[in-house]
């Protein structure tokens, strides 16, 4: 991963997406990966005061922290607890920068401490989208919102002074890996001011692949023997994925969508010019 720190304010997650890898830590406390990930859903009450703590220790250098890794930040229980927004407070207050990945539109909520930290330590909001079809979005994603609602949502971000861009991710073989569900990934991103776009293609941990299989045999059995033959483990061979990023990176010249590195705060910027 390319993160040393993450935090998720909640575990398991009702936006059901059906490959999603998280699903398998709900094993680990005995409960399934199908319906108890998507309707058992556990709140990290005492987090903010928790992570206040630990932001105060001696020991913290200011490291980067990664929210939403394991289950969405901005899934609707946040409407209620707002977590993520009272853990974003706390960074903002130690000048701690972070990243989120999500696919929550509640996010637009918290445009006021996205863009303080922005200014103050730095920040970058990753969008997940799979797909911009009406009908494999509904099939594998049922309880999150429209990916154009996404798309909207980070335009406004970035019009806010939000680094954000998309996670093309996963590919998902045989359902979204075709050039012209990609491209039109891509295309709406560039459109919508996306300041980056990564990919990365579907992965099948244990826990997961036996749900995900059970998602094939519903909606697309035809696909299950070709399933078997790409994933004899957890991942697709590095060739079929290496074929995948390159037509992500052709797609990407085409619509002029080039990545943009995160800029140093404006707040530091300043303080350095000073001294």
């Amino acid at each position: 991963m390319p993160f040393k720190w993450s935090l998720n304010p909640y575990k398991g997650c009702v936006h059901s997406c059906h490959y999603c890898y998280a699903r398998r830590y709900h094993n680990f406390l005995d409960l399934n990966a199908g319906r108890d990930f998507e309707s058992v859903i556990f709140v990290k009450a005492n987090l903010p005061h928790v992570l206040r703590q630990e932001l105060r220790r001696a020991s913290w250098v200011g490291d980067e922290v990664a929210i939403g890794t394991a289950t969405d930040p901005y899934q609707p229980i946040e409407g209620r607890y707002q977590l993520t927004r009272r853990c974003l407070e706390a960074f903002r207050d130690h000048a701690n920068p972070v990243s989120l990945i999500t696919k929550g539109t509640l996010i637009i909520r918290d445009v006021d401490i996205l863009s303080d930290l922005a200014n103050r330590a730095g920040c970058t909001v990753c969008f997940s989208i799979t797909t911009l079809d009406r009908e494999r979005w509904q099939q594998l994603e049922p309880g999150t919102p429209p990916p154009a609602q996404r798309l909207r949502a980070m335009e406004k971000l970035v019009n806010s002074g939000v680094r954000a861009g998309v996670l093309l991710s996963p590919v998902i073989p045989g359902i979204t890996d075709d050039m012209a569900n990609l491209e039109s990934v891509v295309r709406s991103s560039a459109d919508h001011g996306a300041q980056f776009l990564g990919t990365r293609i579907l992965y099948l941990q244990p826990g997961t692949r036996e749900h995900f299989r059970g998602f094939l045999n519903a909606e697309y059995p035809s696909l299950l023997a070709e399933y078997r033959r790409l994933f004899p483990g957890s991942y697709a061979p590095k060739q079929f994925q290496e074929g995948i990023r390159e037509n992500v990176q052709m797609l990407k010249e085409l619509h002029e969508l080039w990545d943009q590195p995160a800029q140093p705060p404006r707040v530091l910027h300043q303080l350095a010019l000073e001294v």
